[in-house]
C-alpha cells in the first residue's frame, strides 16, 4: 500500500521537467517531488509514474518512496505566478509524489559508472516497460550517496494512452533500448532475467495495481469503463509481456552487440 500525504506548502517548481514537477513540503514535515495531474500528459503520465515505479520497487530498484499527494486548490492563492496557479488548480485532488533527495546530482554518463549488475536489472526493467526515456541526453538517473536512483517514469507504459484494454503484441521488442544510457554496462541481461522474471508473479503484479486509485481507471469504453476490469487488462498485459519476454530481451542483447 502507498501512504497518502497533504501537501501543506508549494516549494519551488523544477522547470526542467517538461510537465512542470514541484518540490513541496506535505504535512509529515517530508519533502516531496509533485508531479500534477493537471499537467500536459495528464493522469496517463501518474498512472506511469505509479505503476512502472511501483514494478520497479518490486524488482528491488533504487527508486524514491513514491506516495499519493492530496493537493488543495486553494494553495494557488499564494503562488504568484499564473502558468503555476492554473496547474494547482487544475490538479485539485490525489496526484502522485516522490520522495525529494535533498542534494542529488544528475547522472553523468561520462564521469559516473554503474556495476553490471544493477546496470542490466535497470535496463531489464526499462525494456519490460517501454521507458523511452533513460537516454544519454536525458538520464532520468540522479546519483545520492554515491548511489543511483530511478526516477521520472511517466513517459513509460507508451501503449496505455490509445488502447482499449488488449494490445496486439504484448511482447513487441523495445527498439528504443538500444539507446539507453546503460546498455553499454548492461553485460549480465541474460543472466538477470530469470531471476527479475520470477519477483514478478501475478499477486506481485496485482498489488502494484491496487495502488492506482480507482477514479484514475474509470471513464473509458469497454474493460476500461471500470476499475477492476482495467486493473486485470494491465495485468494480463504485464503477464503476457513476461512470458514471452526473450524476444524484447533479445532486442536489448541485438543492441549490445
Amino acid at each position: 500500500m502507498l501512504r497518502t500525504v497533504t501537501v501543506n506548502r508549494y516549494v519551488t517548481p523544477l522547470r526542467e521537467g517538461g510537465s512542470m514537477p514541484a518540490v513541496v513540503e506535505a504535512d509529515d514535515q517530508g519533502l516531496y517531488v509533485l508531479k500534477f495531474r493537471g499537467a500536459g500528459q495528464g493522469v496517463k503520465a501518474l498512472l506511469a509514474e505509479l505503476i512502472a515505479g511501483g514494478l520497479a520497487r518490486a524488482l528491488n530498484l533504487p527508486v524514491p518512496e513514491i506516495v499519493l499527494a492530496e493537493l488543495d486548490p486553494e494553495l494557488a492563492r499564494t503562488e504568484p505566478d499564473p502558468e503555476i496557479q492554473d496547474l494547482v488548480r487544475a490538479s485539485a485532488g490525489l496526484n502522485v509524489a516522490l520522495d525529494y533527495l535533498p542534494g542529488a546530482v544528475n547522472f553523468d554518463p561520462v564521469a559516473d559508472t554503474i556495476e553490471a549488475d544493477l546496470a542490466s536489472r535497470i535496463v531489464w526493467f526499462d525494456a519490460l516497460v517501454g521507458n523511452v526515456d533513460r537516454t544519454a541526453r536525458n538520464t532520468n538517473l540522479l546519483t545520492w550517496h554515491r548511489r543511483p536512483w530511478l526516477i521520472d517514469h511517466g513517459a513509460a507504459l507508451t501503449f496505455h494512452h490509445a488502447w482499449g484494454g488488449t494490445v496486439a503484441d504484448p511482447a513487441k521488442p523495445f527498439a528504443p533500448i538500444r539507446d539507453h544510457v546503460l546498455l553499454p554496462s548492461a553485460s549480465r541481461l541474460a543472466d538477470v532475467d530469470a531471476a527479475l522474471a520470477a519477483q514478478l508473479p501475478d499477486p506481485v503484479l496485482q498489488a502494484v495495481l491496487d495502488t492506482v486509485p480507482d477514479d484514475w481507471l474509470r471513464g473509458g469504453a469497454g474493460v476500461l469503463a471500470e476499475a477492476a476490469t482495467h486493473r486485470r487488462a494491465y495485468v494480463e498485459y504485464f503477464r503476457a509481456r513476461l512470458a514471452e519476454r526473450a524476444r524484447w530481451l533479445q532486442e536489448a542483447l541485438n543492441g549490445r552487440a
